[in-house]
């Protein structure tokens, strides 16, 4: 059952952190070149269709799996699997609290900006939001591969 667990936790651990990637090398610079109208609304609308089961799937598996992973007595287990396994799980931690404090505030205010009257100009609203989040985002993106990492350096022990 702990092997299992702990393939589980470098699965979903690993497409959470393909997923973080894929924004940090493509997403957000393919955005960044937008102008701060169609940019603006184009964030709204992928902050609307990320939360949905399949990310939050992601989003909670990957504290959950290892989580379980550790929870489970091993015959044979060693004290360096073990405290991957824990390393990979705080990793995890840390990429979950850098998102709900730091970018789904970002996120929200960006959202209530849409609906300011007056509302602030494009250019405002951007430049309090983009910079801050894509920081906010490369360091969950860090934290989340060095995540995936040390779970695959559990399983090769």
């Amino acid at each position: 059952m702990a092997t299992l667990l702990l393939a589980l936790a470098i699965i979903f651990t690993g497409l959470y952190a393909g997923f973080m990637l894929t924004f940090q090398i493509s997403v957000m610079p393919a955005l960044a070149r937008l102008s701060d109208d169609q940019f603006l609304p184009a964030m709204r609308r992928i902050n609307e269709v990320v939360p949905r089961p399949a990310f939050l799937l992601l989003f909670l598996g990957i504290i959950a799996f290892p989580a379980a992973a550790l929870a489970v007595p091993v015959d044979g287990r060693t004290d360096t699997q073990r405290w991957l396994i824990v390393a990979g799980l705080v990793c995890a931690v840390i990429n979950h609290l850098i998102t709900i404090v730091g970018n789904i505030p970002l996120n929200n205010a960006l959202a209530a900006a849409e609906n300011l009257s007056p509302a602030a100009p494009d250019s405002e609203v951007r430049a309090a939001f983009e910079p801050r989040w894509n920081l906010l985002h490369l360091i969950r993106t860090l934290f989340t591969l060095a995540s995936f990492a040390l779970l695959v350096g559990a399983a090769l022990q």
